[in-house]
Formats: structure tokens, C-alpha cells, sequence
């Protein structure tokens, strides 16, 4: 079988914020709503199932809603839970994606030693993280996020910061590089905002269209570029370098096929892809059904396959080795679920790498010859290794 990641939701779509351009917002309720906790009994058939098919790394990803609902004990047990059903010489990783607000000394001395790697959301300044990061009395984030990613950097715990791209900082590249460098934070995820206002079956106001998109990531790789690539990691410009230098990408935004990934859901239900928690991907659950039954289902085999049908502006395209039509949740959008069609981000794409490819091709010549050092984090995380 081949390896994948488990990506969790012990907390199913709950959170502690309520950000105006959720991705749960636009979602069925029938997967959940208010209150939403994971089992003990579902996460030990979980790490137990997951551990024991003996893939010599495994990774397991928290997200959400906001797993740190769930309390530090719950992320202490599915530790205890990995060492006890781990194999001598198996590694783990921990990766976990979180909003920030609770984050306190307790929670990082625990990432710390159990060698998690967090991945925080923040927009930027106050001025643009404020805009839409909310809590439900509708006061701003911002001042919380920072003290936790302060507290973070004081316990010496791992992360990444992720920028959601939205209709306000999206035009400001070179304000929103600058807040970044000036905090330190040089492992960096950019991810384009696009949901559909239910009123209207079109782009939500918040969301960018694929020219802001464009522009924005040919302004970043000139920053980046001028700043030195060897002292930011930013994860999209660091998948296109390993495409070039070892010949396949590290996001799945790229890959051939849409198969890394397994999502299991508060209640053991698994699932194609966080982006297709939905009726008609779901695998089952894995109190009924094995978890390698599930991975190697006909349904996870055919979904794998839909990135692989392309229109055919993509197989034309002089960048499709690049970009493979990029995610499949850019290719459904509105009211038409045609995962076939282009992504609604090709034209960015398609002015992107026509601006950048030159230079990454330099930057990739310089790494094969040693003279272009990188210092990359590993994309899975940090490991920790079960002994006996």
C-alpha cells in the first residue's frame, strides 16, 4: 500500500472564533454542528488501525474547526496511543493546525517535547488580520495570536505561519512580507481564499480573483527573490524547487493524483479530501471498517484518479508538468461540480510560472551545484521515533 497521511478532525468543524470566510460556512450541517468531540474509542481504533500497517514514517495531521479544543490531555493520549501500537524504528510526526488563541506555556511545553509541528493562522498586520479573524463577541484576534506565537518561539516549538489570502491583504504583498520578516516568521504558507456566498451562488466578497492572485504571487516571488531564498521557506515556492531538483512536489496542489491523504472526521467517519467532506466521498467509518480496507477502497481509488482528467486547455498547456490542474476544489465551484473543468486559479497559475519558472530553474541549478543553500523543514514535520 502506499504510505498516506491521516488528516484528523477531533473536533470535527468546532471552533473557538468565527471567522467572517470560515471554510465551514459554506458547508452541509449534516457533518456536524455546534459541539463536536472525538472519542477515546475513536481515536485509539484510529492510531492503532494507522500505526500497525507499519509504513516506516506516519503522519498524523490535527486540524479543524480548532483542535486545541480538545485539551492537552487528548493530544498526550494519541501520543501514548502511537508509542504503544509503534513498531521499533517506526518515526511519527505530529502537525497540527490551529487558530492560536489558547495556546499558553502548558500547551508549548508539550509541542516542544513531543516535537509537534504547528502550522498558525495569521493575515498580517492587525489592520488586515483583524478584518475577518473574529471571536463570536466579534472582537479581533490579532493581540492573542501574537502572545501565543511569542510563547511558541519562547519554548523553542516549531511552526509555520499560514496566511489566508483575502480580498484586503492580497493587495498588499509588500506590507504583509514586511509584518512577516520583521516577527520572525520565515516558514510561511499562503493559501487563496475562494467561497461561494450562499445568497448569491457566486464569489463570496472576501474571496480573490484569480488576477489578484496572479499579481500577488508574482510580487511575493520578487520579494522573496531579493530577500534570499535561502533565508525564507515559503511551502508553494519550496514544492516548485523540489519539482525541479528531484522531480516531485511536496503539496498535493501539484501531484499527479489526489491520494496522500486519509480525513477521519470526529465521529470515525473517513473521507477522500478535507476539501470533499461530503455524501458522496465518504468511505465509511472506522469502527465498522479497517482503516486499511478504507485507504485502498474503490472510492479512494476512483477519487484519486479525477485529478487526472484534465480539460483539455490543460493538456495543451506548457505548464501542465507543473501545475497537474491544480487542487480539485478549484475546479468545482458555484453550482457546477465538474471536477474536469479548469481551475479557477489557471490564469494565475499561467502568469505565475510564465513570470517565475526562469528564475526558480536558476535557483534549482544552484542547489545541485551546492551553491544556493536551503534550510527547509521537513513537510510532514518533526519525527519522533518509537523505540523499544
Amino acid at each position: 500500500m502506499q504510505p498516506f497521511t491521516l488528516l484528523i478532525k477531533p473536533s470535527g468543524s468546532d471552533c473557538n472564533i468565527d471567522c467572517a470566510y470560515c471554510f465551514y460556512k459554506s458547508r452541509p450541517s449534516q457533518f456536524g454542528s455546534g459541539r463536536q468531540r472525538m472519542s477515546g474509542e475513536v481515536l485509539d481504533k484510529l492510531v492503532r488501525n494507522y500505526m500497525q500497517l507499519g509504513f516506516p514514517v506516519v503522519g498524523f495531521a490535527w486540524q479543524g474547526g480548532e483542535p486545541t479544543l480538545m485539551g492537552v490531555d487528548f493530544f498526550a493520549r494519541a501520543v501514548e496511543l502511537q508509542k504503544k501500537y509503534g513498531t521499533s524504528g517506526q518515526q511519527v510526526s505530529n502537525t497540527l493546525q490551529t487558530n492560536g488563541v489558547l495556546l499558553d506555556d502548558g500547551w508549548c511545553r508539550f509541542f516542544h517535547e513531543n516535537k509537534f509541528l504547528l502550522g498558525i493562522s495569521i493575515d498580517g498586520p492587525k489592520e488586515f488580520h483583524d478584518r475577518y479573524r473574529l471571536d463570536h463577541s466579534g472582537a479581533g484576534t490579532f493581540e492573542r495570536v501574537m502572545r501565543s506565537i511569542e510563547c511558541c518561539k519562547k519554548h523553542q516549538v516549531e511552526f509555520s505561519a499560514l496566511v489566508l489570502l483575502n480580498n484586503l491583504n492580497v493587495e498588499h504583498p509588500q506590507e504583509l512580507f514586511n509584518f512577516l520578516v520583521e516577527n520572525d516568521l520565515t516558514y510561511l504558507q499562503f493559501i487563496p481564499c475562494v467561497e461561494t456566498d450562499s445568497a448569491t451562488g457566486r464569489p463570496a466578497d472576501f474571496s480573490i480573483t484569480p488576477k489578484q492572485y496572479g499579481d500577488f504571487l508574482c510580487a511575493l516571488f520578487d520579494l522573496w527573490y531579493d530577500y534570499g531564498p535561502e533565508k525564507l521557506n515559503i511551502r508553494e515556492f519550496d514544492s516548485l524547487l523540489t519539482h525541479y531538483v528531484m522531480g516531485n512536489h511536496t503539496i498535493c496542489t501539484y501531484s499527479k493524483r489526489c491520494e496522500g491523504f486519509v480525513v477521519i472526521e470526529h465521529t470515525g467517519d473517513a473521507f477522500c479530501c478535507e476539501f470533499f467532506v461530503e455524501s458522496a466521498w465518504r468511505l465509511g467509518n472506522i469502527l465498522e471498517t479497517p482503516l486499511e480496507r478504507l485507504a485502498n477502497s474503490a472510492e479512494k481509488r476512483s477519487f484519486a484518479r479525477y485529478k487526472e482528467k484534465l480539460c483539455n486547455k490543460c493538456l495543451v498547456c506548457r505548464h501542465l508538468d507543473i501545475c497537474r490542474g491544480g487542487c480539485m476544489k478549484d475546479r468545482a465551484r458555484w453550482n457546477d461540480e465538474d471536477l474536469t473543468r479548469e481551475s479557477y486559479f489557471c490564469e494565475s497559475y499561467r502568469q505565475f510560472f510564465d513570470y517565475s519558472v526562469p528564475r526558480f530553474l536558476q535557483i534549482a541549478a544552484g542547489i545541485e551545484e551546492g551553491s544556493a543553500g536551503r534550510h527547509t523543514r521537513p513537510a510532514e514535520g518533526i519525527r519522533l521515533h518509537i523505540k523499544e
